[in-house]
């Protein structure tokens, strides 16, 4: 709270300054003499840095005029556009002279994702540019953090942890997500001789109420050991699992500075045609990568779907993951149990006592393509008695009918998706017939995936998951410390 009313007063205090610097009139020499630097900078630079402080804080405020709605050339930019979307797409035009929309078709078929990260991000880098960020908010927060250990007298162990977290990965900061598992925060790394900084997300895992530490180990390595053993373009990496000066355990991974899947269809209104199939195809290279190692998510939805600034789509959230087959196995296991967000658990999880994971995660990817299309859920839960709009789509399946939802696609995507969320899971498409569909052969994915072979090690290092979902191996915080 004391470093956001810090950063506000510093904002406020470089508005009104730099504001009354572009109201003056006088020639450039004028102004040289009556606008002294503030920050250290070499003799005769003043107005060259006040007019670039002044430009960068026009934009970062939306101090510039508005977006020439004349010059919008599509109904994305026009109404979709969140508010950051169009401050970016404003101090762009001014500088080339074009919109710059967030998906772009080219002439020869291909396209291009424009993600911009958050404003609050934008004003970060724009403060550590300047030397607030890295000094007052980094240092002092830093400072503050270590009387405060003093004075709750932490073991020396936790100040080692904490120092190994800082110093490796850079100082947590602001947050970019919470959930039941805790919260999600970006640590900025900058190395002394090196320009620009470093992005990490951490995961911060939360020890909840009256929760056993056997069982707090065992949530948070189940995750860790499926998701640090997993390295693919379409799925998050995994970096590093360290402890915290509360003794909380923190999972460095990449930072996504698009943010996730959920904000954009929310913010856009729905994603075009063109969009959602590539966004659909990456997740399907995600989800085959995830099957051929022997893994099932388990809990596929928009919110666990994370995008790089040029629309690179990564799968996280490893937290309800599970091994349906071991390295030295050849044939599945079946799951037991419901888990997951309700509008994308496929129905069989409700009726069946063991079922498929893979048929599973192909469900979701069903539902996810649709609410990229719709900007909605089909359904809340996929129960024929408990939710009318499942039922009616069993009844129109049933009859042969087209809902209006899947009226939006042509033939060959509406084909392709009834065969994905079909109730049936015996008559459901699999990964590998997904990707050998002529219509999926078709899409122009931006980040395909290279040709590999089945890797199994991935099985072998998930030690702390069975692949029934019953109990895991107890692992003992030393053998945390080994594996990290």
């Amino acid at each position: 709270m004391e470093n956001n009313k810090k950063e506000q007063n510093v904002e406020e205090q470089l508005v009104e300054e730099f504001r009354g610097l572009d109201q003056h009139s006088e020639p450039k020499e004028a102004k040289q003499e009556q606008v002294p630097p503030k920050l250290d900078q070499p003799k005769g630079s003043s107005h060259h840095t006040g007019n670039i402080l002044s430009t960068t804080i026009q934009k970062m405020f939306h101090m510039d005029g508005q977006v020439d709605k004349s010059k919008k050339t599509s109904k994305l930019s026009s109404s979709f556009e969140s508010e950051d979307e169009k401050s970016e797409a404003s101090s762009n035009q001014s500088t080339s002279g074009t919109l710059k929309q967030r998906f772009q078709k080219n002439s020869n078929g291909t396209h291009c994702h424009n993600l911009l990260p958050k404003r609050g991000h934008r004003m970060q880098n724009f403060l550590k540019e300047i030397g607030i960020h890295g000094h007052n908010l980094v240092e002092v927060q830093h400072s503050q953090n270590k009387r405060q250990a003093a004075l709750i007298d932490i073991p020396a162990s936790k100040h080692h942890s904490e120092f190994s977290l800082s110093q490796k990965y850079g100082k947590p900061q602001e947050v970019i997500g919470r959930g039941a598992f805790g919260i999600v925060r970006i640590a900025h790394k900058t190395e002394p001789k090196v320009p620009g900084e470093k992005l990490f997300a951490v995961k911060e895992f939360k020890k909840r109420a009256n929760e056993p530490a056997k069982k707090y180990i065992k949530r948070l390595t189940s995750e860790f050991c499926i998701s640090s053993s997993l390295h693919h373009i379409n799925v998050i990496d995994t970096l590093d699992l360290l402890q915290d000066t509360q003794g909380n355990y923190c999972e460095v991974m990449e930072y996504c500075a698009g943010g996730d899947l959920y904000t954009l269809i929310v913010t856009s209104g729905g994603l075009e045609q063109e969009e959602a199939d590539c966004f659909f195809g990456q997740l399907i290279q995600g989800v085959k990568y995830l099957h051929d190692n022997g893994v099932a998510h388990r809990d596929l939805k928009p919110e666990n779907l994370l995008l790089t600034s040029s629309g690179c789509l990564k799968i996280t959230d490893f937290g309800n993951g599970e091994c349906f087959r071991m390295a030295w196995e050849t044939q599945p296991h079946l799951s037991r149990g419901i888990c997951g967000s309700e509008p994308y658990i496929a129905p069989e999880e409700f009726t069946e006592d063991l079922f498929d994971p893979r048929l599973v995660d192909v469900w979701a990817c069903g539902i996810i393509y649709m609410s990229m299309i719709t900007s909605s859920i089909l359904w809340r839960v996929a129960k024929e008695k408990e939710d009318c709009n499942f039922k009616g789509y069993l009844d129109a399946k049933a009859q042969g009918a087209v809902l209006a939802p899947f009226q939006r696609l042509n033939k060959e995507r509406r084909e392709i998706m009834s065969s994905i969320i079909e109730p049936n899971p015996k008559h459901r498409i699999t990964v590998e017939q997904i990707i050998a569909n002529t219509w999926f052969s078709l899409i122009q994915i931006c980040y395909r995936s290279h040709p590999y072979t089945n890797d199994s090690s991935i099985s072998s290092m998930s030690c702390a998951v069975n692949a029934v979902n019953q109990q895991v191996t107890p692992i003992s915080k030393t053998s945390i410390t080994n594996i990290v």
